[in-house]
């Protein structure tokens, strides 16, 4: 549940994170220890080269190796914790304990940047970390290089019309709508996905139940619960009715790594590069 319970979380901060975070003054000099408390914003600081900038990160700051994860929590922060290492910059992707007002009140500048929506969101958040940290080109070639190999991919890839997609956020099937990020790959490749139609669907993670996903027959079905719940193609065959799911039938199960499908950092390019393959094999 840790993943589902990471999106909405975010997800429902995200507009009041993006409000209520002051941005750093431009008269300010280049941050030098960086705090991270955002998955997401730790691959992208790392992915622009400010990596030697960031002295902390959040415990579920897992990639690159070299991120200095801590026990920092950006779900509830500490903020004596976070002062103790005297972070001249925090980066969030939410702010569900007030650390904005509080790191204020100590004069810590904060970034918000919260759940992308749309790939130009992650695109704009790449090139306001890079403006801020001093490396700006480079995320600008981070940003070009995402760009071109997302566009060759989607080239690449089969036609996606007529075929729809089960993604699988946990074991108890919570799943996420177009008007999520990840909806948004999917709508890359002219993909239905079976939860827009979904009782709670208004959310961006609705809670589907196995008799809705059999009965929707996704052609597609990609597993973004392996680690957090040991989910397998093997499992899903075995779960009651869905050996008839046309997806199970053509073997068009896959599993894509729980922190790439729940991120919206540079690593999106391997999302949509597996959501690619696994549409090969997919049928209507």
């Amino acid at each position: 549940m840790v993943t589902v319970l990471a999106l909405v979380l975010v997800a429902c901060s995200s507009a009041s994170s993006a409000d209520s975070s002051p941005t750093p003054s431009p008269s300010r000099a280049v941050p030098q220890e960086i705090i991270s408390l955002s998955p997401t914003a730790t691959e992208m600081l790392f992915a622009i080269g400010a990596g030697s900038q960031v002295i902390a990160v959040d415990e579920f700051s897992d990639y690159p190796a070299e991120a200095p994860t801590t026990k920092l929590s950006g779900f509830d922060p500490n903020l004596e914790a976070i002062a103790t290492y005297g972070p001249d910059l925090v980066v969030i992707a939410s702010d569900p304990g007030g650390v904005v007002k509080g790191l204020g009140k100590l004069n810590v500048p904060v970034l918000s940047e919260p759940t992308a929506e749309t790939l130009d969101d992650s695109y704009a958040q790449l090139a306001e970390l890079g403006t801020v940290t001093g490396h700006a080109d480079e995320a600008a070639s981070v940003i070009d290089a995402m760009k071109t190999q997302i566009d060759q991919i989607v080239a690449a890839a089969p036609d996606g019309a007529g075929l729809s997609v089960y993604h699988e956020l946990d074991d108890t099937y919570y799943s996420a709508t177009s008007d999520t990020f990840i909806g948004q790959i999917y709508g890359l490749f002219g993909v239905a996905n079976i939860a827009d139609e979904a009782k709670g669907a208004s959310s961006g993670y609705p809670q589907l139940s196995s008799e809705y996903i059999v009965g929707s027959d996704p052609s597609l079905i990609v597993l973004a619960d392996g680690t957090c719940c040991g989910q397998t193609p093997a499992k899903v065959m075995a779960r009651p009715g869905w050996g008839g799911i046309t997806a199970v039938n053509d073997g068009s199960v896959i599993v894509i790594d729980d922190s790439i499908a729940s991120r919206w950092g540079p690593r999106v390019v391997e999302l949509v590069q597996q959501v690619a393959e696994g549409l090969k094999g997919a049928s209507a």
